[in-house]
């Protein structure tokens, strides 16, 4: 995926100068690679994708000592992903869990072994995450970290010294960058409030910086904040806190390019009317409406649906499941001149998330159908939905 930036984008003097170009400066846009995408008899789904300029993804895992697992080192996963993926992103391999044990010793492998992968194959990579502000996803010292007498500056450096070397490791791969990560509590719709916020003085402080970094270190790179609002009654005040979010962002300058989109779509209860979750259609446009009316580009990062309601009938479950994927990309799809990279998070039921995040699970203890691909590889009606919302571009 190549690069072309709108407008001239300086580079940043100085990180302590905090000197903020609007991120408009910056914005990138993304256009699709001239050489052709990877085919199979029907029309991968990526091949799909980019005839109307977007790439087609999906997330992996690495597999270093669990080649059972929707990764690079289990060979029929892998071979899906490379016959209908031209794009991949790393499930967990990028998070500071995985890349920073300590605060002075970083560890790639887990990530190097997906780029290899990657560049092997010809796909692309997308960058997840630089920072997911939450504490929980911390890793251990950095939650219980001394700043000593000069905590912001401390702090500060800790996070863009972080920044610089992952982006500078990976700067010829990842032209697309999760920089922050769902930094938004669901249950208060403020901020979250980390180590590193109270030693900068406020998560706002922290974000800011951690785009900064990464514009500073890629002038030219797509920089997402991520997110998973979506569009269920019950993110209604999720979605005005992010609006407020990328509102902050754009008053101060901070070089967000692109709303990351997770879409992890929810049936946690059954309309009648219509069989799938009810949704707010009309709310989800506006919102939107008003994130591309600032400017901000789309990107859907982690597709996936929870099918925790459904009957537990395959034919009848993956049905309804297709049929809501429709709803949602029939949205989505309206915003084709905004809307960039779609991906899902992973490609088979057997490895999907859903199937051990406990609010998902299904009382009936079947597993979750919430992919393209069932278990034994076999595509579902899901596929089919995604196939015909990209053609519609």
């Amino acid at each position: 995926m190549t690069i072309e930036t709108l407008h001239h984008c300086s580079r940043r003097a100085a990180l302590g100068g905090l000197a903020a170009l609007p991120a408009a400066a910056c914005a990138p846009t993304l256009v699709a690679p001239a050489a052709s995408p990877k085919l199979d008899a029907k029309g991968s789904l990526d091949s799909i994708a980019r005839s109307g300029g977007r790439r087609f993804g999906t997330a992996v895992a690495h597999g270093i000592g669990n080649e059972n697992s929707g990764s690079v080192a289990n060979t029929k996963y892998a071979e899906l992903v490379k016959s209908e993926c031209g794009l991949v992103v790393p499930e967990n391999a990028m998070k500071w869990q995985a890349i920073r044990p300590s605060p002075d010793r970083y560890d790639f492998s887990q990530m190097d072994t997906i780029v290899r992968w990657a560049k092997a194959n010809d796909m692309d990579v997308r960058g997840h995450v630089l920072l997911w502000h939450r504490p929980e996803w911390f890793p251990d010292w950095l939650n219980t970290y001394d700043f000593g007498t000069s905590p912001a500056s401390e702090a500060g450096h800790i996070l863009s010294e972080h920044i610089r070397l992952v982006t500078e490791r990976y700067a010829d791969t990842i032209v697309s960058h999760d920089v922050v990560n769902e930094a938004i509590d669901h249950g208060t719709n403020r901020p979250i409030e980390t180590s590193l916020s109270r030693a900068m003085g406020s998560p706002e402080a922290v974000m800011d910086l951690a785009f900064h970094s990464a514009r500073e270190n890629l002038p030219n790179a797509q920089l997402v904040y991520n997110d998973y609002m979506s569009w269920e009654p019950a993110h209604s005040s999720h979605m005005t806190a992010v609006l407020r979010l990328l509102e902050g962002f754009k008053k101060r300058g901070t070089p967000v390019d692109a709303l990351g989109i997770q879409s992890h779509i929810e049936i946690m209860e059954v309309d009648p009317v219509t069989g799938v979750s009810p949704y707010r259609e009309r709310e989800w446009r506006k919102f939107l409406d008003e994130v591309t009316g600032m400017g901000y580009r789309l990107l859907i990062t982690e597709f996936d649906v929870k099918d925790k309601a459904l009957p537990a009938d395959i034919a009848t479950r993956d049905r309804l499941v297709a049929e809501y994927t429709r709803r949602y990309f029939d949205v989505m799809m309206d915003y084709d001149s905004m809307l960039d990279d779609i991906l899902v998070w992973g490609m088979v039921d057997q490895y999907n998330w859903l199937q051990y995040f406990d609010p998902s699970k299904r009382a009936d203890g079947l597993e979750v159908r919430g992919t393209p691909y069932s278990s034994d590889y076999q595509a579902k009606p899901m596929r089919e939905a995604l196939a015909q919302a990209l053609k519609r571009t």
